[in-house]
């Protein structure tokens, strides 16, 4: 058991201060100056060397029950993280340990041990595991490979494709055989992106014109997978590019995250029977079985350059609202990321 080092007195953390209504504001957050603790038994106090911003937290900002708890007002969030261990109470956690957690939105945290998952440096960089080996890499990977069923000859369409998770489903969908992978994202920059570096056959910019047009374009024989991470005019267009027995995976939402008002559902849902098409619900949780197969397959692919990663780095705690409501805006291209100093 190691013994207790010197630790600073405070650390820097970010507290919700008010639920926001509508579109996140400053106001409603606070960055506070909190002590730090020497840990107990079982416990470890990490310093945190980056910390991710994901846009399911938006969902936690609200009071209402979801499939994770709110935060908790006054109270630091929480969100993935990566850090160096500085004290140990803990059996097989060292000093100088790199750990991926839970307790991300701060500089420094103290937590039960058995919470952490060990991380190597050398094997892939740090910022990595919370990215494209991380938790969007998973989502991705679990989405395509299990709820899709993604096979040789698909026709895949991906929203949000320049995100953290919708540039690895492509990827993913070209490397397992697909047909033709297409990809919709916010800014021409974005869909230069997707075709020149991360292989797409086709991508849009949804501002460019409606989505059902840009779609049909570009997948004249129909889509069979389609994975959503944006809702709305999105879902209704993939919903009217189906192929019979198509696929659709509902990873996220985030054109109705910040909406004050209920949203039109899509006016096209009954063509599901028509079309007989399947639509599921993804949440990553359910698939961390799947975490050891994930790691070998996408860490080879990662090694190999065959499959490419990008991440958007801002420095220091005080820039994490910024990139987090940069996040929501689509300011990020690829996996958003804040990176506090050694």
């Amino acid at each position: 058991m190691a013994e207790q080092h010197a630790l600073p007195a405070t650390g820097r953390e970010w507290h919700l201060a008010a639920r926001p209504q509508g579109w996140p504001v400053p106001a409603d957050f606070a960055l506070v100056e909190a002590p730090v603790r020497q840990p107990g038994p079982g416990e470890i106090t990490v310093r945190n060397a980056y910390l991710s911003v994901d846009p399911y937290m938006r969902g936690r900002m609200a009071s209402s029950k979801s499939y994770a708890a709110p935060y908790e007002l006054d109270e630091p969030m929480q969100g993935g993280a990566v850090g160096r261990v500085v004290a140990s109470q803990a059996e097989g956690f060292a000093e100088g340990d790199y750990v991926l957690h839970f307790f991300g939105w701060r500089e420094y945290a103290t937590f039960d041990a058995r919470t952490a998952v060990k991380v190597s440096p050398d094997a892939a960089p740090l910022s990595t595991y919370l990215g494209v080996l991380g938790m969007p890499g998973l989502t991705a990977y679990a989405g395509l490979t299990r709820i899709a069923e993604v096979k040789p000859g698909d026709v895949v369409f991906v929203s949000g494709a320049a995100g953290a998770v919708g540039g690895i489903v492509g990827q993913i969908a070209k490397l397992k055989g697909a047909a033709r992978v297409i990809g919709s994202a916010g800014s021409d920059d974005k869909v230069e992106l997707l075709v020149k570096e991360y292989g797409f056959d086709a991508a849009f910019n949804y501002k460019n014109g409606p989505v059902a047009e840009q779609l049909a374009k570009a997948a004249p024989d129909g889509i069979d997978v389609y994975f959503d991470n944006v809702g709305g005019e999105h879902l209704e267009a993939a919903i009217a590019a189906m192929n019979l027995h198509g696929r659709i995976v509902v990873c996220g939402m985030i054109s109705q995250y910040n909406a004050t008002e209920p949203t039109p559902a899509p006016r096209n849902l009954a063509q599901i029977i028509a079309k007989r098409f399947r639509m599921e619900g993804l949440l990553v949780g359910d698939h961390y079985d799947l975490q050891p197969k994930f790691v070998e397959e996408v860490s080879a692919w990662v090694r190999s350059g065959e499959l490419k990663y990008r991440e958007t780095v801002t420095q220091g705690i005080d820039s994490a609202l910024d990139a987090f409501l940069g996040m929501l805006e689509g300011q990020n291209v690829g996996k958003m990321l804040i990176k506090l100093p050694e």
